[in-house]
C-alpha cells in the first residue's frame, strides 16, 4: 500500500476517579476504503469497557462486510453484556465518497475542505443485543475533507470554531485539549480525521 490517504489524531481519557476508560475505538485503512468505528460502553469503567471493546472486535473482523451485516453482528456480541453507543465512519476511496451511522449519542462533524459545516443526528438508543432502527448519511468526499467522531464526555458546545478552521490535526487537537473541562464527568474520547486523497 503507497501513501496514506488518511490521517487521524485521538484524544481519550478516563472519567475522573476511573482506571478504565468505557470507550473504545478501532481505525483501519486499506487500498479500498478507511473505516473507523467508535463506541460508548453504558456506564463507565470496567464494564463499560468490556461492551464497547466486544463492538470493536466484531468491527474489527467483519469490516469488509455490509453496515446491516456490521450491527447485526455487534447486536449479538452485546446480548450479555450492559449494551453500547455506535458510530461508524467509512470513506470509499475509488468511488469518492463516504458513510456514516450513528446509534446513540456518538457524535460526527463533517467539514468540507470549502469549509462548510455538517453535523450527524444521531438515531436514538443503543445496541444490547435487540435491533435498533438506524440512517446511513452518505456524501460526496472531497480532498481535505475533516471529520470529528466524539463520546458524550464532549460537550460539543464547548467546541470552539477554531477547532474545525485549521487543516493541522495537532493544531486541532491541541486547541480541543485547552477547550475541555479540566474534570472529565464522563468518559471522553475526541477523534479528529483528514482525508488527503485525491
Amino acid at each position: 500500500m503507497g501513501e496514506n490517504k488518511v490521517e487521524l489524531s485521538v484524544h481519550q481519557e478516563p472519567k475522573k476517579g476511573n482506571y478504565y476508560c468505557g470507550d473504545s475505538y478501532f481505525y483501519k485503512e486499506t487500498d479500498e476504503e478507511f473505516i473507523c468505528a467508535l463506541a460508548d460502553g453504558l456506564g463507565s469503567g470496567e464494564y463499560a469497557l468490556e461492551s464497547s471493546q466486544a463492538v470493536m472486535d466484531v468491527i474489527q473482523h467483519h469490516m469488509d462486510n455490509p453496515i446491516d451485516t456490521i450491527i447485526s453482528k455487534c447486536n449479538e456480541a452485546l446480548s450479555d453484556k450492559r449494551g453500547a453507543v455506535l458510530g461508524i465512519l467509512r470513506i470509499h476511496f475509488a468511488e469518492k465518497w463516504y458513510s456514516f451511522t450513528s446509534i446513540g449519542n456518538i457524535g460526527i462533524i463533517m467539514m468540507s475542505s470549502d469549509g462548510k459545516k455538517k453535523r450527524n443526528i444521531p438515531s436514538a438508543g443503543y445496541l444490547s443485543g435487540y435491533p435498533r432502527p438506524y440512517r446511513v448519511t452518505q456524501d460526496e468526499l472531497t480532498p481535505g475533507s475533516l471529520f470529528f467522531m466524539f463520546s458524550d464526555g464532549v460537550n460539543e458546545r464547548t467546541l470552539s470554531s477554531k477547532t474545525f478552521v485549521s487543516q493541522n490535526l495537532n493544531y486541532i487537537m491541541e486547541s480541543f485539549k485547552q477547550q475541555q473541562a479540566k474534570v472529565n464527568d464522563d468518559d471522553t474520547t475526541f477523534i479528529a480525521i483528514k482525508y488527503n486523497g485525491n
